[in-house]
């Protein structure tokens, strides 16, 4: 099993960054693919960026050059940095975590953008 733990969400306005963390413990080992997502109101859960066992990363085209996804050595908190926040990036983020047999999410954090 892997627990996830976000934190680091909160109010901001445009213009601003906001970095956000996650917690991994548990069978850490296992996780072949990490990542974070996002949900706003109305929407489906989309994709912002993740990170393979390995290192290699992978951004949603709506914050490619503005988010950065990176982790400990360790391997045992994840980050999200996040810059130019636009009220389109208010969602609830969500760390997620995949392993060869099963997928685990936090509680989420909610990330919220006045204009």
């Amino acid at each position: 099993q892997v627990q996830l733990v976000e934190s680091g969400g909160g109010l901001v306005t445009a213009g601003e960054s906001l970095a956000l963390s996650c917690a991994v413990s548990g069978s850490t080992s296992r996780i072949l693919v990490a990542g974070w997502y996002r949900q706003a109101p109305g929407k489906q859960r989309e994709l912002v960026a993740s990170i393979s066992s390995s290192g290699l990363t992978n951004y949603a085209d709506s914050v490619k050059g503005r988010f950065t996804i990176s982790r400990d050595s360790a391997k045992v908190t994840m980050y999200l940095q996040m810059h130019s926040l636009g009220p389109e990036d208010t969602a609830i983020y969500y760390c997620n975590a995949r392993t060869t047999r099963s997928i685990h999410w936090g509680q989420g954090t909610q990330v919220t953008v006045s204009s």
